[in-house]
């Protein structure tokens, strides 16, 4: 017999309580404090941590009929510094499908796939998913975009990335021309979606995130997808021109295939010049770091995270895609 919401919730309360007891403050980069009866973290540090409320967070450990989001839980689990199977066993006991992220992009788009855009460098190749998710890349496209690598799966959108960060760090120079086809091609794509929760709240959080997208998104424009010519500029070797054209994958809907082809013998001159170079720069001339750098960092926050995760901070600006 399937167990109860009762029960659910009532193992739920348990199983977090007793994580909770062997995270110490030291675990977390808190100091001790005064009059602590028990070694691991209290309920309220557990939500300051989290950024969630101490009163709903106390309503979890005590078993209450309450709904938790895929986004708080994943911060309760990080907090509490939960491996993967732990993270399941959460997910299980609230009620909620989990789904473990893949450890690279071939398990995403399949061998195949992956052997296709491999085989295609030196041309920047990608795969984007209708929201323009990246699901896989090359070597070359990561070189020119390398923060497709340096976050986490989730965040791996080109809109999320053109449309926050500031001006500055943007390495798309012919933005004004391609932004509006892009969000009109998103919202033809938006047709098929209406409704559906993962595409609604994307569509809400670009809208709150970004003013720009929220007037283009406004304007009701659809577009069909087509060959584009694009103007990028990087910190290192300077602009670069490339066609992009798509090519449909058999077997997986709405994906596709996007290449970029230089567009003159130097556009793929500057693409040589940059994958020769051993250490170029991510992102501006205000905010650009060595590759090397971005990648050490990088390293560190997952090593952090794993081990003595810190109270969530403001990001600091990121280059574009």
């Amino acid at each position: 017999m399937a167990p109860s919401r009762i029960q659910r919730r009532t193992e739920l309360a348990a199983f977090l309580r007793s994580r909770r007891a062997r995270i110490t403050p030291a675990d977390v980069g808190m100091p001790p404090g005064l009059r602590r009866r028990t070694p691991g973290l209290r309920r309220e540090e557990v939500a300051q941590l989290a950024g969630v409320g101490v009163t709903w967070y106390t309503w979890l450990e005590q078993g209450r009929p309450i709904n938790a989001s895929v986004q708080v839980l994943d911060a309760v689990a990080r907090v509490l510094q939960f491996d993967t199977t732990e993270r399941e066993h959460l997910y299980q006991l609230a009620g909620i499908p989990f789904v473990r992220e893949p450890a690279s992009d071939e398990e995403v788009v399949g061998k195949e796939v992956q052997g296709i855009l491999d085989a295609l460098d030196p041309l920047p190749a990608g795969v984007y998913n209708a929201r323009y998710d990246v699901q896989a890349t090359n070597d070359t496209y990561r070189l020119l975009w390398p923060m497709t690598s340096l976050v986490p799966r989730r965040e791996r959108n080109v809109l999320y990335k053109l449309f926050t960060i500031p001006d500055c760090c943007s390495t798309f120079v012919n933005s004004r021309e391609e932004l509006p086809w892009m969000v009109a091609q998103l919202r033809r794509s938006y047709g098929r979606h209406v409704g559906e929760p993962a595409w609604e709240r994307f569509v809400a959080m670009l809208v709150e995130e970004s003013p720009r997208f929220a007037q283009l998104w406004a304007s009701g424009d659809v577009a069909a997808p087509g060959s584009r010519v694009k103007v990028y500029r990087h910190a290192t070797v300077g602009l670069i021109n490339m066609a992009s054209n798509s090519l449909s994958i058999d077997g997986m809907a709405e994906h596709r295939i996007v290449v970029y082809t230089p567009v003159a013998d130097e556009d793929r001159a500057q693409i040589e010049r940059l994958r020769a170079m051993a250490d170029p720069v991510v992102g501006c001339t205000v905010h650009g770091r060595p590759l090397s750098v971005a990648l050490a960092d990088k390293a560190g926050k997952a090593e952090r995270t794993a081990g003595s995760p810190a109270p969530a901070q403001a990001p600091a600006p990121q280059p574009a895609r």
